[in-house]
C-alpha cells in the first residue's frame, strides 16, 4: 500500500454534485473518511452538492452506490468503509465482493466509483488511514473523484 496521497487536482469551478456512501459499521475510522473527504471536496469543488448516504457494512455499499448511480445526477460516487480482518476469512470475502461490485457499478453506469472501502490488518491501520492528515484515504478519495469527474468531462467535450 503506498504511502503517497495523490497531488491535489485543479479546483472545479463549475457546480458539481458527488455522493459519498459510506458504511456505519466501524464508525469512528468511517467518519474520519467522510469528514476528510468531504473537507477536500468542498476545497477543490466550492460550492458542490455532497449528499451522503449510509449503508449498514462494507458489504452493503455496492447496492448503494448502484441505485446513486442508476439516478444519475452526480459527477463521481465515493465508496467508504472500513474492514479489519479477523480469524476468518471472511474480511477477504466482504473486500472481494465489494471490489468487483464496485467496479461493476461503475462500468454498467459509465460513472466514477471511487473505491476506499478499506481492508486492513488492524486498529493501528485504520487509525493511520483514517483519522490522520498525512495518508487520510478520505483525503486522497476526493481527490481521485475530482480527477475523475475532470476527465470524464474532458472526454465528452472532445
Amino acid at each position: 500500500m503506498s504511502n503517497l496521497t495523490p497531488s491535489r487536482p485543479r479546483q472545479m469551478h463549475q457546480r458539481h454534485a458527488f455522493a459519498i456512501v459510506s458504511s456505519q459499521y466501524n464508525p469512528e475510522f468511517v467518519k474520519g473518511l467522510v469528514d476528510h473527504a468531504t473537507q477536500e471536496l468542498d476545497a477543490l469543488s466550492p460550492g458542490a452538492t455532497i449528499t451522503t448516504y449510509e449503508a449498514p457494512g462494507a458489504f452493503e455499499i455496492p447496492l448503494v452506490v448502484q441505485e446513486v448511480a442508476a439516478r444519475g445526477g452526480v459527477e463521481a460516487i465515493i465508496a467508504l468503509g472500513v474492514i479489519i480482518r479477523g480469524e476468518t476469512e471472511h474480511a477477504d470475502l466482504i473486500g472481494s465482493a465489494v471490489t468487483s461490485a464496485l467496479l461493476d457499478a461503475g462500468l454498467r453506469y459509465r460513472i466514477p466509483v471511487v473505491h476506499e472501502v478499506l481492508l486492513l490488518d488492524s486498529e493501528e491501520q485504520a487509525r493511520a488511514r483514517t483519522l490522520g492528515t498525512e495518508l487520510n484515504r478520505g483525503t486522497e478519495a476526493a481527490r481521485v473523484a475530482v480527477t475523475m469527474a475532470q476527465t470524464m468531462v474532458d472526454l465528452k467535450t472532445r
